[in-house]
């Protein structure tokens, strides 16, 4: 699939992306959502996901607190990757934070990062001491330092999008995205007006947990007894009994494509993300194994149909 711009930056993306929470070596409570991951199968993940066409990278701060950065910039020095040749996106933390703070520890994020600029930089939640205004105006102060290339909101509502815009274009300076939980499962953004906004403003939607944390493979449907170790999933009201019950047509579906196009339930599943609404949405599942990538990759392989595509909106709605 062509590439496609993070919003109206011209930074041009791959419609799947990486995301690297996973390399948080289970660093602080972020980081101990997963494994730890050795550096050879995170240098592993790295080189396939390059050479399977994907050209980006989503990492954060609070993604065991600088660990997830500093490992993926390894990875990609392992891996040969100069500097300018690949997207890098991480986030700032504003949680108990001003907005002040964002020019006080952008040094942390270029150092860890080092030698690869960043690309695309994101306020990582709505939840700072600061509004969206005073935050994205700080970004725009990095931006105008060259410290950064383009400015991100991460979880923002379609208001806090929107004055989020309105500041930035004041200085005539895009918003390039809003990353967003986004999946067959999780519909949400088309009913509370962020997608809406995304469109009419143009603004890219980065989908994140676009696999609804494994649930849209169908594999927890078909294998029960993997549910008894999802660890914090299992607080998760879609991996109970009824819970399941409710996505098993949208996965029943999902499965009957996957053996019509010769693909597999996740590379389905992600393909209508990332097609279903033009050039809006681009993806950034994770892996933690070498399957995943190329899974991940794989569904940049075939394109749905929209008659096909058009069966899964159906199916899915009741989660909008």
């Amino acid at each position: 699939m062509a590439l496609r711009s993070l919003g109206n930056t011209g930074i041009m993306v791959s419609p799947i992306g990486l995301g690297c929470w996973q390399f948080s070596k289970q660093k602080n409570l972020a980081g101990k959502f997963w494994p730890t991951l050795e550096d050879e199968l995170i240098e592993k993940v790295v080189i396939l996901s390059l050479e399977g066409g994907i050209n980006w990278f989503d990492t954060a701060e609070v993604y065991g607190n600088g660990a997830s950065e500093k490992a993926l910039s390894k990875a990609l020095q392992a891996a040969g990757k100069r500097p300018g040749k690949v997207i890098i996106a991480t986030k700032w933390w504003p949680m108990f934070r001003f907005a002040s703070n964002i020019p006080k520890t952008i040094n942390e994020r270029i150092k860890l990062l080092d030698p690869y600029p960043i690309d695309l930089y994101q306020v990582h939640q709505p939840w700072g001491f600061s509004n969206e205004r005073a935050e994205v105006s700080a970004m725009a102060d990095l931006l105008d330092r060259k410290l950064i290339k383009s400015i991100g909101v991460s979880n923002f509502s379609a208001k806090q999008m929107e004055n989020s815009w309105d500041t930035l274009n004041m200085r005539r300076i895009p918003l390039a995205t809003n990353q967003v939980l986004y999946n067959l499962l999780d519909r949400r953004i088309e009913s509370n007006g962020v997608m809406k906004t995304a469109k009419k403003l143009g603004i890219t939607i980065v989908a994140y947990s676009p696999l609804a944390q494994g649930i849209v493979t169908g594999k927890f449907h078909d294998n029960p007894e993997l549910l008894k170790n999802i660890g914090f999933r299992k607080y998760n009201s879609q991996f109970k009994p009824a819970g399941l019950e409710k996505s098993l047509p949208v996965v029943k579906l999902v499965k009957e494509l996957a053996v019509k196009y010769n693909a597999t339930p996740a590379q389905v599943a992600l393909n209508w993300l990332i097609q279903f609404h033009g050039e809006t949405v681009v993806a950034i599942p994770g892996a933690t194994k070498e399957i995943h990538v190329k899974e991940n990759t794989g569904a940049m392989t075939f394109s749905l149909s929209d008659v096909d595509m058009d069966r899964l909106d159906k199916v899915s709605a009741i989660f909008k």
